[in-house]
């Protein structure tokens, strides 16, 4: 199918090279290379469909050989009959047409027999998009009538060609929205491209600026073009220099690459590290409980209870590592945020660090229900208020806040988790998230990095925001479809 569509891409571009060669050179030839490249579009057309409906269509194999014959033959009587060219063009337009309205009328027959899927989704939105294209198409035939209209229809069948690309070869593709954003992207580079064409050649005096169409073509072509040929340098290189590979990666994509092969480097060290740590420290333990029941002196099992402490805290920063380190499974399901923070607040309440702290509920009574894991976001939570409790020594008031959050056409669930503390100055703010960055004398650093790990696996976001001497404020923020 991908072979029929690029035959289909290349009889396009025969025919277009050789219009465009006409109408400078104003050579015959190129008119018949022209006519002979639409001519070659239709089996190729044909053979696409057949493939793209896999063969279960009117498009039959017999009409594919059919119509390379009937275009071989209108190929050999371009040149026998050179002289009618004007009267073949006519007729070769309606021949292309005719074969593409057969195509069409197909793959919608194809489409209504299928059941309802992922494949039919996205062959709609093929059948949505043709229409449109022949459309806007048709406003060149308003040139004949007078009108005064840039040439748009060069640009929009490659538009339509290149959506058509991101059905044939991107299946992970199914929602409209990630076309639309992928199509965004591709015409914000052309666009930019463009700009920066007419801002070049702007500074010379003498040249004469080619149409606008014209650049704006160009630039979609070249933006278009940059995946395919850095992916064939990139085969030629690995040939020569299999070793260098990262020398095509971009260095934003480089930088996801680095930190996704330190997070896999990470989940498979963390396990031998904690098991490593942990047989010694158990060792080391059970010795010292042993040895304390035959210290002779109270200053002995003092100091039995020192290393008994001690390597509980590394036993305690071990697990903290492995649970940072290691991915996490979610086990999603739906509930209301409120009924998991005042779970939170009960096993709050009853900690006996809460001391004189007030705790203040504002939840919001209209929050739709998120998926989440239960497990994974108490423990986030816990965490915020607990150190939050810690940053208030034992007096202040800690509250809880839940709201509905609109932004655009996306909506949130937001948690506001707020002290009266003494605040967070900037340059900790900016750090309070990196794994083993801590202002504890005793803290390992990874409480508030496992936290974020959590809530971005859940496809949300955790800031925070703090004034020096007016508490600080973590958000999470849930997305509603998550």
């Amino acid at each position: 199918m991908q072979t029929a569509f690029v035959g289909l891409c290349l009889a396009i571009f025969v025919s277009q090279t050789g219009f465009i060669l006409y109408h400078y050179l104003a050579r015959d030839l190129w008119k018949n290379v022209g006519h002979i490249g639409m001519l070659a579009v239709v089996p190729f057309a044909f053979q696409f469909f057949r493939l793209l409906t896999h063969n279960r269509s009117m498009l039959t194999r017999g009409i594919v050989n059919f119509a390379a014959m009937a275009s071989f033959l209108g190929s050999f009587l371009i040149f026998v009959f050179s002289g009618w060219l004007q009267y073949f063009y006519i007729s070769v337009l309606a021949y292309v047409y005719a074969a593409l309205g057969i195509c069409y009328f197909a793959i919608m027959r194809y489409v209504k027999k299928l059941s309802p899927g992922v494949e039919k989704k996205r062959l709609r939105y093929l059948l949505f998009a043709c229409p449109i294209a022949l459309f806007l198409c048709s406003a060149d035939l308003l040139q004949y009538l007078g009108f005064q209209f840039p040439p748009i229809a060069d640009i929009v069948l490659s538009a339509l060609l290149y959506f058509t690309l991101l059905i044939v070869a991107y299946p992970q593709l199914n929602e409209l929205h990630d076309f639309f954003a992928r199509a965004l992207v591709i015409g914000v580079s052309t666009i930019f491209g463009t700009a920066v064409f007419y801002f070049v050649v702007g500074f010379s005096k003498d040249v004469s600026l080619p149409s606008f169409t014209n650049v704006l073509m160009a630039s979609f072509l070249i933006v278009i073009s940059i995946t395919p040929i850095k992916i064939i340098l990139e085969k030629i290189y690995g040939r020569f220099y299999p070793e260098s590979q990262n020398v095509f990666t971009s260095l934003y994509v480089f930088n996801r690459k680095l930190e996704r092969e330190k997070n896999l480097m990470l989940a498979e060290m963390a396990p031998v590290f904690a098991h490593e740590i942990r047989n010694p420290l158990g060792s080391i333990k059970g010795a010292a409980q042993y040895l304390k029941t035959e210290a002779a002196t109270e200053e002995q099992q003092k100091l039995f209870d020192v290393i008994i402490a001690e390597a509980n805290r590394l036993n305690a920063v071990a697990n903290q590592f492995l649970t940072y380190a290691s991915p996490y499974t979610l086990k999603p399901a739906s509930m209301n945020i409120n009924m998991l923070i005042r779970k939170a607040i009960s096993v709050i309440a009853a900690n006996e660090r809460v001391g004189n702290v007030a705790i203040v509920q504002e939840l919001s009574d209209d929050l739709p229900e998120v998926k989440i894991d239960e497990q994974l976001l108490m423990q986030v939570i816990l965490n915020i208020a607990l150190n939050a409790i810690e940053a208030m020594s034992g007096e202040g008031v800690l509250t809880f806040q839940t709201s509905r959050v609109e932004s655009g056409a996306d909506h949130f669930v937001s948690i506001e988790i707020r002290d009266t503390g003494q605040g967070i100055n900037k340059e900790i703010v900016k750090n309070i998230f990196k794994p083993f960055f801590t202002t504890k004398e005793r803290g390992v650093g990874l409480g508030l990095a496992i936290c974020q790990k959590i809530v971005q696996n859940h496809g949300g976001l955790i800031q925070v925001k703090s004034i020096p001497g007016q508490g600080a404020s973590f958000f999470i923020r849930l997305n509603e479809r998550s």
